[in-house]
């Protein structure tokens, strides 16, 4: 499977991010962190929330980027690598990710994880 994207500049871009382990709730358990993190980012990478939804294990937004600027996936990555480092380090992990130095929380198209997360 090709993961593809249309890199808009500009664009509104709608996503989906989910969770390796889809039967968690690690989003909504820790809302209060994941609150902290997207406001953080919105200063740090400047951008506008159209519409956000946080199921347990997944989350949806809308988001319209900057004019001139096109790169959506740079700010998921530092969202979830930043949630990812917030969380109790007790908290459980996926450990094909953790293979991977990543901690394994997320699932990324393809199989592949971006480094760091």
């Amino acid at each position: 499977m090709l993961y593809r994207r249309t890199d808009v500049e500009g664009g509104t871009s709608f996503f989906t991010v989910n969770l390796a382990e889809r039967k968690r709730t690690i989003l909504v358990d820790h809302m209060d962190v994941l609150r902290t993190v997207m406001k953080k980012m919105k200063v740090v990478h400047a951008f506008r929330i159209d519409a956000m939804v946080i199921l347990p294990d997944q989350g949806q937004a809308q988001w319209p980027l900057p004019a001139g600027e096109a790169d959506f996936a740079a700010r998921w990555a530092s969202i979830t690598a930043d949630f990812s480092r917030r969380l109790p380090t007790d908290a459980r992990q996926n450990q094909r990710h953790n293979a991977k130095g990543a901690r394994g929380i997320w699932q990324w198209p393809c199989g592949n994880t971006p480094a760091g997360m």
